[in-house]
């Protein structure tokens, strides 16, 4: 049974923390993931860049767990009642969209890499073992499904923003603010 942390007009603390920090970081690597596969980037730039995608997509994977886990244990803060039900189904289908993906690319990354034989810098340190064999078949697999799926996140990602974007700059009816961290839930 879900306990009711969140009030009437917002999502607890720790959800609006993990849902902005989520956010920074997923809009971070997009960028770099475009950038460190570009023709005549230096070895070392590369190497970076790659270093840095993989790591992050460990942190990612980690925050959307988190989120996940939070969200079970709390109930989500309601929309306005003033919102039609057509928008309140595509808030819910966006939202499930959006982890489903943020998982797909966080999964899809590490077995690309585990499989291909490559190493996971933060999981290597760790001692966490690798969860699927080397296969080149498996690598290519993942890479497919990572790199075509990038473009469903993203789509989903703008579409995200710019309903939140409506409704906080122009509908300003409330539903922004129910995440936005820097305004405190009213208990």
């Amino acid at each position: 049974m879900a306990v009711n942390t969140s009030s009437r007009l917002g999502y607890p603390t720790v959800s609006r923390w993990l849902h902005w920090i989520t956010a920074i970081v997923v809009l971070a690597t997009i960028p770099v993931g475009v950038f460190m596969t570009t023709e005549g980037l230096s070895r070392g730039l590369q190497n970076a860049l790659f270093i840095f995608h993989k790591n992050v997509g460990v942190f990612i994977l980690l925050l959307v767990v988190a989120r996940l886990l939070v969200r079970a244990g709390t109930t989500t803060a309601p929309l306005p009642a003033s919102l039609p039900g057509w928008q309140k189904r595509a808030a819910a289908v966006s939202h499930v969209a959006l982890y489903l993906l943020l998982l797909v690319m966080a999964v899809s990354g590490y077995i690309r890499v585990a499989a291909g034989g490559f190493p996971i810098e933060t999981l290597d340190a760790l001692g966490v073992p690798r969860l699927v064999p080397r296969s080149d078949t498996l690598a290519e697999t993942a890479q497919w499904v990572h790199s075509n799926a990038r473009f469903v996140l993203v789509a989903f990602i703008l579409l995200h923003i710019g309903a939140a974007l409506q409704h906080g700059l122009i509908k300003r009816d409330g539903v922004f603010s129910r995440i936005w961290p820097l305004m405190a839930p009213k208990r």
